[in-house]
């Protein structure tokens, strides 16, 4: 099984945080969506930043979004697992699930990767991923 795990930090104010963690730790924002490129986004949240990829250190990934629910300090951060086999993050994403709540299912989505969420039975945060 081949995968690449990522930190995915959910955040107030994406584009701020990742500006001064590309300043402070030697980087660059790789790309940046937000939900406003998505088909029937709400007009309230059309800038808000859905995914910013910020390579830090030498070439580390961290991903960014901003914070859709009520935002706590030090309870939204997320490992997001890439697989480049759609059966591979299909099999993750239901090991993960089990006894875990799911919060996304795992299916296409409009940019063209499979993907879903889940809180796995420990309270963490995983985030699947097929490209």
């Amino acid at each position: 099984m081949t995968a690449q795990l990522n930190a995915y930090i959910h955040s107030e104010d994406a584009r701020a945080q990742a500006a001064f963690y590309a300043q402070a730790l030697g980087g660059e924002i790789l790309s940046a969506m937000t939900y406003g490129q998505t088909p029937g986004t709400p007009e309230a949240v059309k800038d808000k930043v859905m995914h910013m990829v910020l390579s830090v250190a030498g070439g580390n990934l961290l991903f960014f979004s901003d914070a859709m629910e009520p935002f706590q300090r030090g309870r939204f951060i997320s490992l997001a697992l890439t697989y480049g086999d759609e059966a591979e993050a299909r099999r993750a994403f239901e090991q993960l699930a089990a006894d875990g709540t799911v919060k996304y299912p795992f299916e296409l989505q409009p940019w063209g990767a499979y993907y879903g969420e889940i809180e796995d039975k420990f309270g963490v945060n995983w985030q699947i991923v097929e490209q």
